[in-house]
């Protein structure tokens, strides 16, 4: 199961209410044994951009910079990396040892470098810098745009990239996280007349055991191996939706920019038009990927990175621009599970869930504000 957690969902600049862009996502393994399932310490998590004072909203939140994996930058405009110095600064400074996986334009590398060469910046933890033009020049590697993490033994995440439409080179982030449940055949033993003991334990972690008549147990003949799978995609900035139908095969949830309205959007262009500017901002309406997913009918969609002209308040009949303009622009073209991003909103995804024809998709489910319980 993946959890998310929204950090800023602001185009461009902040508001009183929403930060720039930045979205965490946790991974749970609710088969790990004892405590280690329900203890928010433990859990590894990934960062999908890092606007400007994403370090300051993770501090409502009970994530830690110890049990981040990986850092994922879809672009190098500043709403998107402005907050990744100082961040990885605040982690250095927590004693944070730990390797760390950044994935990003080479862009961000000499950013980085810049920073940390003017300002003494250092890392007592190594970054494993992975340039995304590097990953997607393989193509003959069956790994070309993949990486995989090993997050336990049990569990593996693969983040798959894939190029999008903007006015920089800007790239969405596939992430799958595959978890394999060890099932145990107790009928099958207690046939072969071997009791319960310890050697049960050991043959369900995959161990090979002896019996005390010395008879040789193989973890493999006694032990079921389902794999559950969650899988999400994360867009940066792009005005082409259909750029991720690929990505979307057997996808659980697309979370995508809206940054304006359809009605705004053509406002937009015309004005560019007239003016003759070459300058295009390249951002998509809430209808426009509204009608993208309901064209390949994607089950649940995430709408966030909303123009600062939007107040959060959601009244459609109001004449000040609102999430209600938004809404409504996005049910006008799609019909499946929708929701509107919120600073600090959480959501569950669980790929496990079994949805037949006719039955409401359930694999996502909204599960409130963390900042309500962030004391708790």
């Amino acid at each position: 199961m993946l959890q998310l957690t929204f950090l800023g969902t602001s185009a461009g600049v902040p508001t009183k209410q929403r930060n720039v862009t930045a979205l965490a996502v946790e991974c749970l393994n609710p088969y790990l044994s004892g405590s280690k399932q329900y203890n928010k310490k433990s859990r590894p998590w990934l960062l999908i951009d890092c606007g400007e004072g994403t370090q300051q909203q993770l501090l409502h939140t009970k994530l830690s910079l110890h049990q981040l994996s990986a850092i994922c930058i879809t672009h190098v405009h500043g709403d998107h990396c402005y907050g990744l110095p100082g961040l990885l600064a605040s982690a250095a400074m927590s004693g944070r040892t730990a390797p760390l996986t950044l994935i990003a334009p080479k862009a961000i590398a000499k950013l980085l470098d810049t920073i940390t060469l003017t300002t003494e910046l250092y890392f007592p933890f190594a970054i494993n810098f992975m340039a995304i033009e590097d990953l997607l020049s393989q193509p003959d590697s069956e790994s070309n745009g993949k990486v995989d993490i090993h997050l336990d033994k049990q569990q593996q995440l693969t983040i798959d990239i894939h190029p999008l439409s903007h006015r920089v080179p800007c790239y969405g982030f596939g992430i799958t996280q595959s978890i394999n449940r060890r099932t145990l055949n107790t009928d099958k033993l207690l046939a072969e007349g071997i009791p319960a003991s310890e050697l049960w334990g050991k043959l369900q972690q995959g161990k090979d055991v002896s019996t005390e008549g010395g008879r040789q147990l193989r973890s493999k003949d006694y032990v079921d191996i389902e794999e559950l799978r969650s899988r999400i995609v994360v867009a940066g900035d792009n005005d082409t939706p259909a750029c991720l139908t690929a990505a979307l095969r057997d996808a659980d949830l697309l979370i995508h920019e809206a940054t304006y309205t359809a009605d705004v959007l053509a406002k937009v262009q015309a004005k560019m038009q007239a003016s003759h500017s070459d300058y295009d901002p390249m951002h998509s309406s809430a209808a426009q990927v509204g009608q993208f997913a309901q064209d390949i009918g994607l089950p649940n969609l995430i709408l966030t990175h909303f123009s600062a002209r939007y107040q959060s308040f959601d009244n459609p009949n109001s004449d000040t621009p609102n999430m209600g303009h938004i809404r409504l622009d996005a049910e006008n073209t799609y019909k499946g599970n929708l929701w509107l991003a919120a600073d600090f909103d959480q959501y569950r995804v669980n790929g496990a869930v079994e949805v037949t024809d006719g039955q409401k998709d359930s694999r996502v489910q909204y599960l409130g504000s963390v900042r309500s319980d962030a004391k708790s």
